[in-house]
């Protein structure tokens, strides 16, 4: 399963549609680039094992730059549009990067990224040279292909972000199946007839939007990408190219819901079989919204990028244990005290997983020990339970927990509920330094109108709050702001504002 074998069979079907301007790219075409790109790279000293770094916005390029290093052993480095150059840099020494491609929109930082790094050589894919010098290689299939693999690294929401150094490939067949082939095929229930139309709203630097539409190609499916979410465009993307199945993060759905009613069921839904969700934790009733709006097609997965473990839980057993992230598919899932011992059935600890397949921390063995406890298990420091039926609920993430008063509270519940109030659009919730409690509850709420913002709606929230909130979790303070600073995968990046409440604290004591 590779689109080599489909571009040989039906050269002309889909793989790649932009949603934007409904431009097409064939299995044929990609195919023809792949190995016109991999000679260029090749000619450049790109070898197996050798890591480029993709900075690109979302357009069908960036997926055919993908499989043009998969068939040559390379390592891929994605690296996200929102990071700083400083940022950018940090990653490309880090991964060791032999070469980064990018193009005309981040001019501005490859000028930064010069300075920074003078010795790495940058290659814009929109010049005219480049281009030419990639349309003269030829097209037939490369000698000797290899299979390559992503190097990713983590959002660095609590500090610099971690390289992500997989195992080895179990095959040097490009064709063989991967495990996400047998999660999509045999979990999820995706087709593997090449009838698939795969729609990803998200950035495709993040490691699921990449796994997945990379799993549609393999499938032999199309992938339609949008070059930004936006909840009208992705409804119309449904309706206009017959989207069988997608994948969306906790954020994308409640934008949808929070659309005007006769907005959001304008749109023709019935080609749309399968949802697939994960990267965030979802909030019950925005998820019970969305079963009741689509249908029971929502699948949720928990996973990492480190690859250790993964869970699958379907509509129909969501609805039975609300909130639950489903059995473990892969992997085995630990709860444990904070001695390392093993919790019971019920009881919240910090989640390990137990895999004879480990990644490491690139350059980082102390973060990978981090990680680590006696059993040899992993964690992706999340905190969470198991029940007696084996299904898994998550309570938060170990760095987000605040400690206020020695009471340890962990605000995505708080979250929750903020989010599924009518007049809010987003919210996050920390904790910011307090001298007396140690910490204090401040939440950071986005919402649906900045006009709404101030002392009237704050005492709306906290009436809504109380009765579902004991007195040490209710927010001390409430911060009313046009936008949070999240990634577009949905990951909120909470040290930005914690990092802000420390330093107005410490101007506050000077």
């Amino acid at each position: 399963m590779h689109p080599i074998t489909h571009a040989a069979s039906r050269p002309d079907h889909a793989a790649i549609i932009d949603a934007a301007s409904g431009k097409t790219v064939t299995y044929g075409e990609m195919d023809a680039f792949a190995n016109r790109m991999a000679r260029w790279l090749r000619a450049r000293g790109v070898t197996k094992g050798t890591r480029v770094a993709l900075l690109l916005e979302n357009r069908p390029l960036y997926l055919q730059l993908l499989w043009s290093t998969q068939r040559i052993g390379a390592m891929l480095v994605p690296i996200s549009t929102r990071l700083t150059a400083p940022e950018i840099g940090y990653i490309l020494e880090d991964a060791e990067c032999a070469l980064l491609l990018t193009s005309a929109a981040f001019a501005d930082t490859a000028k930064v990224l010069a300075d920074i790094a003078p010795a790495l050589e940058m290659v814009d894919v929109d010049d005219a040279a480049f281009q030419g010098e990639i349309a003269s290689q030829s097209a037939e299939t490369i000698e000797d292909p290899s299979p390559g693999q992503y190097m990713l690294y983590s959002s660095g929401t609590t500090g610099q972000p971690k390289g992500i150094v997989p195992p080895p490939p179990p095959s040097e067949d490009i064709t063989a199946p991967n495990p996400l082939v047998g999660l999509a095929t045999m979990g999820v229930g995706m087709p593997a007839d090449g009838s698939m139309v795969y729609l990803s709203p998200a950035p495709l630097y993040h490691a699921a939007p990449l796994g997945w539409c990379s799993t549609a190609h393999r499938l032999g499916g199309t992938v339609v990408i949008m070059d930004k979410f936006t909840p009208e465009g992705a409804l119309a993307a449904i309706e206009q190219y017959g989207v069988t199945d997608s994948q969306w993060v906790p954020t994308h759905f409640v934008r949808m819901l929070k659309l005007p009613v006769e907005e959001r069921t304008r749109y023709d839904l019935s080609s749309h079989q399968r949802a697939i969700h994960a990267a965030a934790p979802c909030p019950v009733p925005i998820k019970q919204a969305m079963i009741e709006w689509w249908g029971p097609i929502i699948q949720e997965y928990y996973a990492g990028s480190e690859g250790i473990g993964m869970s699958l839980v379907k509509s129909e057993d969501w609805l039975a244990k609300p909130g639950t992230v489903g059995r473990m598919l892969y992997g085995k899932a630990h709860v444990c005290g904070p001695d390392g011992s093993e919790l019971p059935p019920g009881e919240t600890g910090l989640l390990f997983f137990e895999n004879d397949k480990l990644p490491t921390y690139h350059n980082d063995p102390g973060k990978t020990a981090e990680a680590m406890n006696e059993c040899g298990w992993m964690t992706l420091g999340d905190i969470g339970h198991i029940d007696e039926d084996g299904f898994l609920f998550l309570t938060d993430r170990k760095s987000h927990m605040i400690i206020s008063g020695g009471v340890n509270i962990y605000p995505q519940e708080i979250e929750n509920l903020l989010v599924a109030h009518p007049q809010v659009l987003d919210a996050a919730v920390i904790g910011a330094p307090d001298p007396d409690l140690g910490e204090r509850v401040v939440a950071v709420v986005q919402p649906m109108e900045m006009e709404q913002a101030g002392e009237a709606l704050e005492q709306v929230l906290r009436e809504y709050l109380e009765p579902q909130l004991s007195r040490v979790k209710m927010p001390k303070a409430f911060d009313f702001r046009p936008e949070l600073p999240r990634e577009a995968n949905g990951k909120l990046y909470k040290r930005e504002l914690r990092d802000e409440y420390a330093k107005l604290a410490e101007t506050e004591r000077a």
